[in-house]
């Protein structure tokens, strides 16, 4: 009996230790943080994600898999994709593909993560050219019960008319149709405040990456800026705390944190703890 006590015990204790390890994270993951893992083994770090305590992801690429096997591995390990990047070129010639690809992963969401431009300088016929092809391929992934965004990249906050470029696609894009994942990085990087835009822009933002600078790290308009300057959420520039209180006023849905530094896999943690700690 003694010993069979002893077997009970240590199999409620393993268990509370399982279900420790696998308390829900606050947020969401941006797979891209993980992505030299990935590429090494992706059963293997999916299973790291797992045991984070991530329950949502964005995706960004399958590592080699098939959208139906990486759907197979995500359910497996209980996590929900969210997001789903997709290329401009796709967007603007092929919106069946990208339709297939969201439809397969399960994903609600399909961001865009780059408008293509001649060197740094963004002009008005690239912002006019994205106007066309997102307010399209928004509205035929919307008749399909999928939502696009366009992610930030700093670029967009160069100064236009009597605004910036940003302005301009918020202005033009149908908000029906496309709307926005602010990456709060490359919206400091420019020199802009997250916070002020969430409040100029309510319900503009459905998603989120969040990401800490830095501090002395120089600003950039150009959407070029060194991965290692990504350090620790709270540890950073950015003031992750105050854009967390304005996010969810200005109907911010989903948030994931992204971390492209070498450290990414030992500052998750950290950044989780942090979230975790707000009030």
């Amino acid at each position: 009996m003694k010993i069979l006590s002893a077997l009970i015990l240590a199999g409620l204790l393993l268990s509370g230790l399982t279900a420790l390890a696998q308390k829900a994270a606050p947020v969401g993951l941006e797979l891209y943080s993980f992505r030299d893992q990935f590429a090494k083994d992706v059963p293997g770090t999916m299973a790291k994600v797992k045991q984070m305590g991530f329950r949502e992801v964005e995706v960004a690429g399958t590592y080699g898999m098939s959208t139906g096997d990486f759907r197979k591995l995500l359910d497996q390990h209980g996590l929900k994709a969210i997001g789903v990047g997709a290329s401009f070129d796709d967007l603007e010639g092929n919106v069946p593909k990208v339709l297939t690809e969201a439809k397969a992963l399960g994903a609600k969401y399909v961001v865009c993560f780059w408008i293509p431009h001649a060197g740094d300088a963004f002009t008005v016929r690239d912002a006019d050219k994205a106007i066309d092809v997102f307010n399209t391929a928004g509205s035929l992934l919307a008749q399909n019960g999928i939502s696009l965004c366009y992610h930030t990249h700093g670029y967009e906050f160069q100064t236009y008319n009597d605004g910036t470029f940003f302005d301009y696609l918020a202005e033009n894009f149908d908000p029906k149709f496309v709307n926005f994942e602010m990456d709060v990085f490359w919206v400091k990087s420019p020199g802009y405040d997250p916070v002020a835009l969430l409040q100029k822009y309510p319900k503009r933002f459905p998603l989120m990456h969040l990401k800490d600078r830095k501090p002395g790290t120089p600003d950039s308009s150009n959407g070029k800026a060194d991965v290692e300057s990504n350090v620790t959420l709270g540890q950073g520039d950015i003031g992750i705390a105050g854009i967390m209180k304005q996010a969810k006023k200005s109907g911010v849905k989903h948030y994931f944190i992204e971390d492209e530094s070498s450290r990414s896999m030992t500052q998750m943690p950290q950044s989780l703890a942090f979230l975790e700690g707000l009030k």
